[in-house]
């Protein structure tokens, strides 16, 4: 059986409650036709423990390795850094604030088996409680995110596996998976969604968080639109919102919540416009906290 060989990026900044879980959920991962060779964690600017929590790592599998950059400079910047230290073609990268299940980088990489597969990405599924209006809206946002790749769409997202093609991504983009999917597809390569791997994430528990993210993702989006002139498939309005009705919930709560949630994210995508038309830097961004409590 041929095995196909990857590298893992995990890309931290003060994630000293998230690491630790995470890169043993990464040795533990139940592999067939798969093998992680290498894991490499870029921390950026940490200033908690969480450097020390790589190193312990290390010092206990060889196949751990830790970058540290003095300051925080941008997740772009630290998957450049990634780019030139990996040894694999099959690359995977993932954010420290994420927890794929067991099974998840098997059926993530396994694809590459096709050489003509050039990207591949997981489905996120929130964590949070869908009882409350910002755990509602993380379920809806991304159910439409599953229902647009299933439909035959494709928007990469959370983790992600790629062949290494190109040297770097623009360091001021703040939408890294953006970035790296019109690479892919203008070399003639496949893409694919797979719904199987999945990764859980926490979506955010303010309005504030929410509209932080949403205007930084939209911004980051037409910055693509502009540099490469490369639309991903959630830039269009429409689109969505033929799936929006198609699992409009009629119920009183989930109908006035439904509409809530898209009024959030049409003032979060006029205030990403903005930051667009107005050059707001938002490599470094602001974190939304109430991301980073992740607990399954």
């Amino acid at each position: 059986m041929t095995q196909v060989p990857c590298t893992v990026g995990i890309f931290a900044h003060n994630e000293e409650n998230n690491i630790g879980k995470l890169l043993q959920i990464m040795l533990d991962q139940q592999l067939e036709t798969v093998t992680i060779r290498e894991i490499i964690v870029v921390s950026s600017g940490s200033t908690d423990a969480t450097d020390e929590i790589v190193r312990d790592f290390a010092a206990r599998d060889a196949r751990i390795s830790l970058l540290s950059q003095p300051k925080r400079e941008g997740k772009a910047s630290a998957i450049n850094l990634f780019l030139k230290h990996q040894l694999e073609r099959v690359l995977v990268i993932c954010s420290a604030d994420l927890q794929p299940q067991a099974d998840a980088i098997e059926k993530l990489v396994a694809p590459f088996a096709d050489p003509e597969m050039g990207m591949t990405s997981s489905r996120p599924v929130p964590v949070n409680d869908p009882d409350t209006f910002m755990g509602f809206a993380a379920h809806l946002l991304w159910g439409l995110h599953h229902e647009i790749n299933a439909s035959g769409g494709f928007k990469a997202g959370e983790m992600i596996a790629f062949i290494k093609i190109f040297e770097r991504i623009p360091y001021n983009t703040s939408v890294d998976e953006a970035s790296i999917e019109p690479v892919i597809r203008g070399q003639g390569y496949k893409v694919r969604y797979i719904p199987e791997a999945i990764v859980y994430n926490k979506g955010p528990d303010t309005v504030e968080d929410f509209l932080r993210q949403r205007r930084r993702i939209y911004s980051g989006h037409l910055d693509i639109q502009e540099l490469l002139g490369y639309s991903v498939s959630t830039m269009s309005g429409g689109t969505i919102l033929k799936l929006l009705l198609r699992r409009l919930d009629w119920r009183p709560r989930p109908f006035l919540w439904t509409w809530s949630v898209a009024a959030l994210e049409v003032y979060g995508r006029y205030l990403g416009w903005r930051d667009f038309k107005n050059r707001r830097d938002h490599t470094v961004w602001e974190i939304a906290t109430t991301t980073k409590e992740l607990k399954t």
